[in-house]
């Protein structure tokens, strides 16, 4: 997205010049960076104390460092690793000042019983030193009363101790009065360095964390991750009963948030103060509680710090720390036809298991694995956020979020729908001529978004604009149908090429930033709607608006010409025959004019630039081998720019997590794997694998919506478009490398996270808002359909063997009788299967693959492909074996030659399904 001059916090002069001296070339950089605020932030009186020093404790596996006065953390080193902290040591004494968190804080709601209002009480909000107390066996300890407000009913003391090995930061509240006072919030807050400001991208990723929670009860934790995905990793976990009840974003710390800084967060034990009021609106991931101290009572809660490898290795730190972990199948966004399967680890025997909705999920239990892995069945009921709580007998309680959603077909299909007839654009547009289109949606209002101050959310270009019209071209990759088609290609005719694209001139094929501007002394007076502050950089004159110059708007061009080759080229009346070979050259040219009208932001990895993959192939295909080569060259002078930076993923941010699909499509497509692997470590950094569907594969993004949403602000997003993104070069990885589960997983969890908030009407939001006062889809459709553009080059099916838990099914059912394994494929497209035991993938140009059988014993694969339908008489199917698996074969079609487009071309019958036998 294109930066906004006042929001921008985290760039150093250099790059924030050369930013903006290609985007807006009259920001006054000087003036910006003198009114920024960590400047402001750093004149604020320091009250932390660190005039008085530090103390330093060996720690286990860290080095903890307190500050004397108020002993909070200053510093959490891993002895294994030099000049790496967790927290955020070198910004120390720029947020030493009254309302900035540390480590080691604590936040309360307290009544009295009997009372309704709430009184909040915080450490951090005004400073002075604590008193010192001492113990046994512990590391340092105090009274927190000197730095609370006097009349807190509580006695708080906070101990820093070793127990087992590890560091624990343990609370002990006492009611010191003679009435029973109720604790309806308690927060610790969680800081670490995630504060990108002022760092190359180089520091970033030797300096930096980002951190992801599960938010699960007992069964909580929050894993905090290098940006470089390099070991080691820090989990935080429960000690006795401190359950993760929430997540609440700390919004009263003064730190400036922004691009460079998500901001800091809080472990919720307790949040039913805040759900009768700032959340009372929104549905929790967990039901909000509180609890009560009589007179004298006394409570502890305590959370433990345990050092841990790279973010493959959590789970197994998990099941050696005897902590519940959680495994599901194909992940905890569950299609209702899919029959998926869950997987616990635990120590103690299973009480009790209940569904909230009732019934929102159907579960039944299948026995136990080799190791002892409670196995379940598990299958979805009800559209929508259900949530399993689990008891031990211990008293453990284990909450998992999965969300459920129509089948693939049915989602994809309302998806389309809804983007062909609530946001098809076809009335009269004489000043900007955008129609017809697909254009931006308000669902909130029912109501297309015509003008919006950011003028590309009206415009159809640049993400925010091009969003919706992009997801309904690629809903026809997966899923054709002939009225939709007929619209897009009216689109594409007369306002994609033509007005977005230029057709024609010396800059044939550049595209433009906006078809919407803001030029009100040259328009008619009324062009504009009154109620719109369109005094902002963003709303863009014409000439900006006109500007060729972003190279993020080529791949959505691109897309839409490559889709209408493939249509046209693999069915008979959707597109004109004839036509294919045209579309793919026009495909070809928008990546080569994107190298040469765009090339400054050419130089960075492009949001769907895998497009240029997918078009470079099927040049080969056909035998295009000019337009082949001159792709290829063009595509390779960039990826050996990448392969000359340590960390390649640059963009017009200070950092992305857009940039490294591309990045990493063409590091292995040229065979410098060292960069493929840097890129992979560092998008397993940032795309999580835990028990829940908002978190699981959700690639991080914090500040779109301020570009592509309606609710603008800084926040964690759930399944904004990088989550199917970065799905493709982890799924892609994963069919080099099948023994790798955890990939899988990855990579399935972002692309059925990009599907997962598609309403059942088939309205597509910019991504699900994070925020425990909100816990909702945003209101427009923004920039989704760079999200949906990932999942329809990657959707596939895959059957493989896990050492532990037998024959798994993604993106479909199985069943096993005898030597034969038979898949059923549940994906909207079912266009492609993986079979990991022979490293093979098997995809199809066009027609589907409905079922699999896969024979254990001597490796054949027997295929049933879908019947013919008038659009489609014939299939073309292509093989492929990216994983070298022992014993394996070269696979080939019985009885069948190649084709000369590199795969295999089958007649389809009419009455029933056509068969295909693979062998090896």
């Amino acid at each position: 997205m294109i930066i906004e001059p006042n929001k921008k916090r985290a760039i150093s002069i250099i790059t924030f010049k050369a930013i903006f001296c290609c985007v807006l070339t009259f920001i006054n950089v000087e003036v910006i960076m003198a009114q920024s605020p960590w400047i402001a932030l750093s004149k604020k009186p320091s009250t932390l104390g660190l005039e008085n020093g530090f103390s330093t404790y060996n720690a286990g596996a860290f080095n903890l460092k307190l500050v004397n006065s108020s002993q909070t953390v200053a510093g959490l080193q891993p002895k294994m690793v030099k000049d790496f902290d967790f927290v955020p040591s070198d910004s120390l004494k720029v947020r030493s000042s009254d309302g900035l968190y540390h480590l080691g804080d604590i936040n309360l709601k307290l009544r009295y019983i009997g009372e309704e209002t709430w009184k909040s009480y915080s450490t951090a909000a005004k400073r002075s030193p604590v008193k010192n107390i001492q113990g046994k066996n512990i590391l340092a300890a105090a009274d927190l009363a000197a730095t609370l407000p006097a009349d807190i009913p509580l006695e708080v003391k906070r101990i820093w101790e070793m127990l087992n090995g590890k560091l624990v930061l343990r609370f002990e509240l006492k009611n010191k009065t003679d009435k029973n006072v109720e604790i309806g919030a308690l927060g610790i807050p969680m800081i670490f360095d995630n504060i990108l400001e002022g760092r190359t991208l180089e520091q970033t990723h030797a300096k930096n964390v980002f951190y992801d929670p599960y938010i699960g009860k007992d069964a909580g934790y929050l894993q905090v991750t290098r940006l470089s995905g390099h070991a080691p990793s820090l989990l935080v976990t429960p000690l006795g009963h401190t359950p993760f009840e929430a997540y609440n974003p700390l919004n009263d710390d003064r730190t400036p948030r922004g691009i460079a800084f998500e901001g800091f967060y809080e472990w919720m034990v307790y949040s039913k103060a805040y759900a009768e009021n700032e959340w009372k609106n929104a549905e929790q991931w967990n039901t909000p509680t509180s609890t009560f101290l009589k007179p004298g009572e006394s409570r502890s809660y305590a959370l433990q710090f345990i050092l841990s490898g790279t973010a493959k290795d959590i789970e197994s730190k998990l099941i050696e720390n005897k902590r519940p972990v959680a495994i599901s199948v194909p992940g905890y966004v569950l299609p209702k036809d899919v029959e998926g399967k869950l997987f616990l680890n635990y120590p103690k025997k299973i009480k009790s298991i209940q569904v909230q909705p009732q019934n929102a999920l159907k579960i039944a239990a299948s026995g136990s694995t080799k190791k002892g892995w409670k196995s379940y069945l598990i299958k979805g009921n009800t559209w929508g956020r259900a949530r399993l709580s689990i008891t031990y007998e211990d008293g453990l309680e284990q909450s998992i979020n999965y969300k459920v959603i129509e089948s693939e077909s049915d989602v994809i299909a309302n998806y389309g729908n809804f983007l062909t007839s609530r946001q098809w654009f076809n009335q009269a547009d004489p000043v900007f001529k955008r129609t017809p289109s697909v254009i931006t949606y308000d669902n909130e209002k029912q109501q297309q978004v015509t003008q919006d101050s950011r003028a590309w959310i009206a415009g159809l270009s640049d993400e925010g604009g091009a969003g919706s019209w992009l997801g309904a071209i690629m809903k026809q990759l997966v899923q054709p149908k002939k009225e939709e088609v007929d619209k897009l290609k009216q689109f594409v005719d007369s306002v994609m090429f033509g007005r977005i694209q230029l057709n024609s001139g010396p800059q044939k094929y550049g595209v433009k930033k906006s078809l919407f501007y803001y030029a009100p002394d040259s328009l008619p007076k009324g062009t504009y709607a009154a109620d719109i502050n369109f005094k902002t950089w963003a709303a863009w004159p014409k000439k900006e608006a006109d500007n060729l110059g972003r190279s993020y708007n080529y791949p959505h061009v691109a897309a839409a010409h490559w889709v209408l080759y493939r249509l046209a080229r693999n069915y008979s009346g959707l597109v004109e025959e004839q036509s294919w070979k045209q579309h793919l050259i026009d495909a070809a040219e928008t990546g080569m004019a994107m190298v040469n009208i765009a090339p400054y932001y050419a130089q960075f990895g492009q949001m769907e630039g895998t497009v240029f993959y997918l078009i470079l192939n099927d040049l080969k295909n056909e035998g295009l081998t000019e337009e082949a080569t001159r792709l290829e060259n063009e595509m390779k002078k960039r990826a050996n720019h990448w392969r000359s930076l340590q960390y390649p993923f640059g963009s017009e941010m200070p950092w992305d997590s857009t940039g490294q699909e591309e990045v990493y499509v063409w590091s292995n497509y040229f065979g410098y794997q060292d960069k493929a692997k840097v890129t992979l470590d560092a998008i397993l950094a940032y795309m999580p694998v835990v028990p829940h569907w908002a978190y699981n594969g959700n690639a991080r993004r914090y500040w779109d919506f301020l570009y592509g949403g309606k609710l603008s602000r800084i926040e964690r997003m759930i399944h904004h478009y990088g989550s199917a993104l970065n799905a493709i070069p982890l799924l892609m990885d994963y069919r080099k490398n099948p023994g790798d589960f955890y990939l899988l997983r990855a990579g399935y969890g972002g692309l059925l996270g990009a599907i997962s908030n598609i309403t059942p009407e088939g309205f597509a939001p910019a991504a699900f808002h994070a925020y425990p006062s909100t816990l909702k889809n945003d209101g427009i459709t923004g920039d989704y359909g760079s999200g949906f553009f990932g999942y329809a080059v990657n959707t596939s099916s895959y059957l493989l063997q896990h050492p532990e838990f037998g024959w798994l099914a993604f993106g479909g059912n199985l069943t096993k009788t005898g030597n034969i394994i038979n898949l059923k494929l549940t994906t909207a497209a079912k266009s492609s299967v993986y079979i990991a035991p022979a490293g093979l993938w098997i995809s199809l140009d066009a027609g589907t693959v409905d079922e699999v059988d896969y024979n254990v014993i001597n490796g054949e694969i027997r295929l049933k492909l879908g019947k013919a339908t008038g659009y489609l008489p014939n299939a073309m199917l292509r093989l492929s074996q990216p994983a070298k698996v022992n014993g394996v074969g070269v696979y080939s079609v019985k009885g069948k030659s190649m084709a000369s487009r590199g795969g295999y071309g089958f007649p389809l019958a009419k009455s029933h399904n056509t068969e295909i036998i693979l062998q090896r």
